[in-house]
């Protein structure tokens, strides 16, 4: 029979709160139990983390109630963090628009730019939910970093956002949510930054249809 320490059993939500944005993956724990995923599985039945999808965890934040669930901006944050590592991955597209404010709505996916290819994950903690990735050389994005509710995490600015947006309006499969999200960002986008970006990321077609799309009546 394998005896547990009592000091492991508590170590868990310290290590996970202070790994970036609360999120790790069981490997990650591998200095601190002996065997990671039933130490995770009993955490998981204390209410002090939760599955975020499969092979990735997250510890509560200790000032929220056991029925708390992040927003999917913040989670997917969460997930490609652990995956990718701190401050690589980019929230892009609607999810970024999500986070600017710009698209009030929930929507049941999330669009994170990443170095590598990986398959879409589907969330854990909630009936609902799609992570997608899509390969970008992300050190290239126009990126800011922004709070979520599991922590800060990069996020494309406006003009990055409407630019892709506007390129590809069916990512995520809600095209007409990536329209309002560009007409309520693009009055926030400085005209000198999509010109630079649209020349630096050869989306010069893209600022074209943008402001053919977008023109003064």
């Amino acid at each position: 029979m394998q005896i547990i320490r009592e000091v492991d059993v508590a170590a868990a939500p310290d290590a996970m709160t202070r790994a970036p944005l609360r999120t790790v993956r069981p490997q990650d724990l591998a200095n601190v139990y002996t065997q990671p995923n039933v130490q995770l599985a009993r955490l998981v039945r204390q209410g002090v983390v939760r599955r975020a999808a499969p092979g990735l965890y997250y510890a509560l934040p200790d000032d929220r109630e056991r029925d708390w669930v992040p927003t999917l901006e913040g989670l997917a944050a969460g997930a490609a963090t652990a995956l990718y590592g701190d401050r690589v991955p980019v929230l892009m597209h609607l999810t970024a628009a999500r986070v600017h404010g710009a698209l009030p709505r929930a929507i049941g996916v999330a669009v994170v730019a990443v170095p590598g290819q990986h398959r879409p994950l589907q969330v854990a903690d909630r009936a609902e939910g799609t992570i997608t990735f899509v390969t970008r050389d992300v050190d290239a994005l126009d990126a800011v970093l922004l709070r979520t509710d599991l922590g800060p995490a990069l996020v494309t600015t406006p003009e990055q956002t409407v630019l892709d947006l506007t390129k590809r309006p069916h990512l995520g499969g809600l095209p007409a949510e990536s329209e309002d999200a560009v007409r309520t960002l693009l009055p926030r986008c400085a005209p000198e930054r999509l010109e630079r970006l649209a020349e630096e990321q050869r989306m010069g077609a893209t600022l074209k249809r943008l402001r053919a799309a977008h023109a003064p009546a």
